[in-house]
Order: structure tokens, then sequence, then C-alpha cells
């Protein structure tokens, strides 16, 4: 029997700034040999599926999962130390892996795992790897817009014309890995003004990427910063997915707002169930999971073979900024700089 964790707040970095998550009463677990513990920052939806499986494919293994948020989780497992119980760290971004991988926490992984994706979307020290992509986008009211009326750039969003219908979810993994791309590609200060003129500019909070596509759907917002799969999913549950009213817009020219981030898991040096959290690794990286990513989620799959959805540019094609993930790993100055410009 699965034994599902729910997401509570724990430890705060450092600066006493925790990303969103919640839940309304602690609940700790022993470590267990016998059952491997993975605490995923992703969501429960996207991750129960794949539970699923690799349990029907390991008859006999059970899995528990703490859900939370992938910079919490983070800092839970540094501050548990040897302790903690968790085997394996699923994030939602490479940043969050590359603050454990900083901290010493993550143990090697096979070449034989990391060889089956490219480079650029694992650690240049072996030790995390991704599991599948999503690009940062600028999501878009369609009824209001055609693509030559959007930005080249995510600077251009503080321009008076974009006052007030802009939304962004500044307590949310992927942005603040963005923001964090953005302070290495273009450096603190320039960072600093863009969230000090986002804010001024009347840009529009909200806690997640979901609440950011339903309100430009419904017509409260025009656009908005999130990833890219949150708008393919929404087409696919929608009666009529060619008219679903929010389209992607891909900043072009290596602009820092096209991103490509990576979901991705680590192993936990102080792991009780190392083989079992090896299994998943490798599992995540097979083509029935790989093409769950493709299909289910509307991610990239990383795996050579494995088609992705055929709506979405393909990876390849997407003129990323000159950043590189193990590079995301700065989380504490990010959630500092976001805390004294005021949008934390």
């Amino acid at each position: 029997m699965r034994i599902l964790i729910p997401v509570l707040l724990a430890a705060l970095l450092a600066t006493g700034v925790a990303a969103c998550g919640g839940g309304d009463d602690e609940q700790s677990f022993d470590r267990d040999a016998a059952q491997l513990t993975i605490y995923s920052g992703r969501d429960e939806e996207f991750v129960e599926p794949l539970i699923e499986q690799f349990e029907e494919a390991n008859p006999g293994t059970e899995v528990r999962v703490r859900y939370g948020d992938s910079a919490e989780l983070a800092a839970t497992i540094r501050e548990e130390g040897d302790q903690s119980p968790a085997d394996l760290f699923f994030s939602q971004d490479a940043g969050s892996l590359g603050a454990l991988e900083a901290e010493g926490v993550l143990a090697p992984l096979p070449q034989t795992t990391l060889d089956q994706v490219g480079k650029e979307f694992r650690s240049t020290k072996d030790q995390w790897v991704g599991t599948s992509g999503r690009a940062r986008v600028l999501a878009y009211d369609t009824r209001k817009y055609q693509a030559g009326d959007l930005p080249a750039s995510v600077f251009e969003l503080t321009k008076p014309e974009w006052k007030g219908k802009v939304g962004w979810a500044p307590t949310n993994a992927s942005f603040q890995a963005f923001v964090t791309a953005m302070r290495k590609t273009e450096g603190e200060e320039k960072t600093k003004q863009w969230l000090e003129d986002m804010q001024a500019n009347d840009v529009q909070s909200y806690e997640k990427n979901t609440l950011i596509r339903d309100a430009i759907a419904d017509g409260e917002i025009d656009a908005g910063l999130i990833n890219h799969y949150y708008v393919l999913e929404a087409q696919k549950e929608a009666e009529d997915g060619a008219a679903y009213p929010v389209g992607l817009h891909f900043f072009p020219g290596g602009d820092v707002g096209a991103l490509v981030n990576v979901a991705g898991v680590g192993i936990l040096k102080s792991a009780a169930d190392a083989q079992g959290a090896q299994k998943f690794t490798d599992f995540l990286l097979s083509e029935p999971a790989q093409t769950y990513f493709a299909t289910d989620t509307g991610e990239y799959p990383l795996v050579d073979g494995v088609a992705q959805d055929a709506s979405i540019p393909p990876l390849e094609d997407i003129e990323q900024p000159d950043v590189d993930l193990a590079d995301l790993s700065d989380l504490q100055g990010t959630l500092e700089l976001l805390q004294q410009t005021g949008v934390l």
C-alpha cells in the first residue's frame, strides 16, 4: 500500500523565506529500507500515475511519497542530514537539485544512467539527471493578441502597454529558477531593476502556474509567465482544444524568458533504499515514462527516440538563453533578492 505524505511547511531556507507549499499537520516517518521513500517537488497529479506504473513493474515494491515545493523540500533534506527518510528527491527544477549537490547530499549516478540524457540536461558533477524538459513561455490571450503583437523579450513586459495585464507566480520553484537564470545571464542589478519595474507596472501575483493560465482564459489578465505544458494540459481537457483561448509565445533570440529547465532526480547519499532509488531513476528514463511525459503532461522527453507533443516547437528549435542549468543552484540568493524587492 502506498503512503501519500501530505505537503507540509517544513524547514525554511536561511533567509527565513520558503517557497509555496502547504499542509495542515506536520507528519514525520522513519527511515525504512523496506520502502522506497520519495520527496517530490512535482505535483501529485503528475507523479501518482508514474508511481503506479513503477509498482506494477516491480511487484512487492512499496513506495511512499512526501509532496511539497521543490525548494522547501531541498531545505528540509538539508536540515534532516544523514537521518533524512528520503531515498530520492524528485525536483520540479534543476536549481533545487543543484542546491543539494552543492551541499554534498547527493550520490553519483551510474554513467549508463547519465548517458541517456544530453549533457545540458544533467549535472556536471554526475549527481542528478533531468527526466523531462519544460520551457518558460509567455502565455497569452489569443482573443486579443496575434503573434506579432507579443514582446521580443521578457524585459519588454515593463512597458506601459502591459500595465496590470501580466501575471507571475513568484513563490513557484520554476519562476525562482528563471529569476536565478536572469541573475546569472543579466546580472544582479538588471534583475533587481526588472523585478521592481514589473511591480511598478502592476504585475498580478498568483500562487500557481495553473491559476495564471486560468486567469488568462477567464479574461482577468492578458498574459503570464508560466511553463509551457500547463496550457497543453488545459487544451486536452477542453471540449474543443483548438478553440482554447490561451496561446504560447516562446521568446526569441536567446532571451532568458525562453529558459528550458528540467524536472529531475537525485539519489541521497544516505538513502536506506539506494537500489530502489536507482530503479526508479532508470524507470523515469525508460520509454514508458518518457512517453508519459510527452503525451500526458505535455513536457519534453529527454531520451532519444521518444516523440514529443507535435503542437510545440522541437526542443532544439527553441532559442534558449546561454545558461548552464548547473548554475541555477543559488536558490538562497534568489529568495533574498525576491524578499529584498518585496516580491515575496
